[in-house]
C-alpha cells in the first residue's frame, strides 16, 4: 500500500475515481500532481457543442482538485500539459483563460493537439502540477 496522500474533490472527482480506479491528485514531497481535468461539470456531465464552457470548467475543476488537497488553487501551480482536440481554434481563449485565472505568474506550459481524449465528449484535458509551500 502506498505512503502517499491521494484526494479526490467531491463531486465528478469522486465519480470518475470510483469508475475508473484512479485518484484526481497526489502529494508527493512538496508537489502535488493532478490528474488531467476535463471540461466536465460538477456532476461530471459533458457538453461536446460547447468548447468554451468545457475548457471554463477544466479550469474550475482543477481549482477544485487542489482546493480539495490543500492548496490555494491555480496560485500555486507551476506545471501546465493541455491536450485539446482543437488546439488551433481554442489556443487563444486558453490564453485569456490562463490570463485571467493566474495573472500573478506564468507556470511552464506544454500544449498538445491530440486526436482523442479518454471519454469521446471531451474537447479538453488540463493536467497541472503544483508547489505546497510549507508556510
Amino acid at each position: 500500500m502506498s505512503t502517499l496522500q491521494y484526494f479526490n474533490e467531491k463531486g465528478a472527482g469522486q465519480k470518475h475515481s470510483d469508475a475508473c480506479h484512479y485518484s484526481q491528485a497526489v502529494i508527493v514531497g512538496d508537489v502535488v500532481k493532478c490528474a488531467g481535468q476535463g471540461g466536465w461539470d460538477s456532476e461530471g456531465n459533458l457538453d461536446s457543442d460547447d468548447w468554451q464552457g468545457q475548457i471554463d470548467n477544466a479550469f474550475d475543476n482543477v481549482d477544485r482538485v487542489l482546493q480539495a488537497a490543500g492548496l490555494r488553487g491555480w496560485e500555486d501551480v507551476y506545471l501546465i500539459r493541455s491536450y485539446q482536440l482543437d488546439i488551433a481554434n481554442h489556443f487563444e481563449y486558453f490564453v485569456e483563460k490562463l490570463k485571467n485565472r493566474i495573472p500573478g505568474h506564468r507556470p511552464i506550459w506544454t500544449a498538445l493537439g491530440v486526436p482523442k481524449l479518454a471519454f469521446p465528449p471531451m474537447l479538453v484535458e488540463i493536467e497541472v502540477e503544483a508547489y505546497r509551500s510549507k508556510q
